[in-house]
């Protein structure tokens, strides 16, 4: 079961996408802050991260640095509601970058083909 952490400050879609990819066979855990999101990158070892570029008064880009410092190998998947992020070359280290939508199709593929992408790189 791979394992997904989620960051997210929104309280209500956070517990949505927990449930969503709990439901799809993932092992997940959220965060609402960027402190919060090293804590749980730490203690649980997640083979992926969704993360929200904006995180009240954390910066998502930011915080990807600092996932990618600590865990060069995690896939990341930016998910923001502002798609002007996407030209930031910031978010260009990130496996891919999804627009936040009702339609949680994008993200879920975007995860599943990051995991994977990861599992035959070991």
């Amino acid at each position: 079961m791979s394992r997904l952490l989620i960051v997210e400050d929104d309280p209500s879609l956070r517990a949505l996408y927990e449930a969503e990819f709990s439901e799809e066979g993932y092992a997940v855990t959220g965060a609402s802050s960027a402190e919060e999101a090293m804590d749980a990158l730490r203690r649980g070892q997640p083979q992926a991260v969704i993360l929200d570029i904006r995180l009240g008064n954390a910066n998502g880009l930011d915080l990807l640095r600092g996932i990618l410092l600590d865990r060069p190998g995690i896939a990341v998947i930016l998910n923001s509601a502002y798609p002007g992020y996407k030209q930031n070359f910031a978010s260009w280290s990130a496996d891919r970058y999804v627009v936040k939508s009702s339609d949680l199709g994008e993200l879920k593929e975007a995860v599943a083909a990051a995991v994977e992408k990861r599992l035959h790189a070991v």
